[in-house]
């Protein structure tokens, strides 16, 4: 956290002319933020990332796919509601855009997006599906969409999309998939991990430009 702060806090220090009760504040929000993040990412490491792998683990021995596949959306689905970047992007479009896009009906439109792909990512490991179907599949999805949908919401989506890609969702995510993964008959279990991010960033963009549509 160090080494990926400070040489973005004297940046900014040095490029921006500001007040020395400005500047203060800049520091002391910063140091909090080294901080927070700190303690945040150690969480992570010393419990999500067990606790993920965990209960995939659980659900596939249990022997009951439709189990892992309703968990996996019901991950998604938490996980991005409590995922900082989502609640910042949604409270400035809010404010941007003076209630017209709600924060709450985006949150859950994001949220669910993310939900229904991380499902989809566990019905992949499960049954050995090729990751490039799937993506081209959604992103074929996308284009139609950019067509149908509102030119407001395509911006907006995109950035819906990325903000999912947050400190909260991938390690809980990757770890899941690590978990079940690593029971499947392949036995590839960080193999096939890799790729579940891809595919829950693009449940969001599918979600946000079909609100576009609904809206329009």
């Amino acid at each position: 956290m160090f080494l990926s702060l400070v040489p973005m806090i004297l940046f900014i220090m040095l490029l921006v002319p500001v007040s020395s009760k400005t500047l203060f504040q800049f520091i002391a929000a910063s140091f909090f933020i080294f901080i927070g993040l700190s303690l945040f990412l150690l969480g992570i490491k010393k419990s999500l990332l067990d606790f993920g792998e965990a209960i995939g683990k659980t659900l596939t021995l249990r022997g009951k796919l439709w189990m892992v596949i309703v968990f996996g959306f019901i991950v998604g689905f938490v996980v991005t509601l409590a995922e900082p970047d989502v609640q910042v992007l949604t409270l400035q479009i809010d404010t941007v855009s003076a209630g017209a896009i709600g924060k709450e009906v985006l949150i859950l439109f994001v949220a669910m997006g993310v939900g229904i792909f991380v499902a989809l990512a566990m019905v992949r490991i499960l049954f050995n599906i090729s990751l490039i179907y799937l993506l081209g599949a959604g992103y074929l999805i996308i284009l139609i969409l950019l067509v149908l949908s509102s030119p407001t919401y395509i911006p907006v989506a995109f950035d819906a999309g990325g903000v999912t890609t947050g400190p909260m969702t991938v390690p809980f995510i990757l770890s899941l998939g690590m978990g079940v993964s690593s029971l499947t008959r392949n036995r590839k279990g960080a193999q096939d991990s890799f790729g579940l991010i891809a595919l829950a960033s693009i449940g969001p963009i599918i979600a946000v430009l079909i609100l576009g549509m609904i809206y329009q």
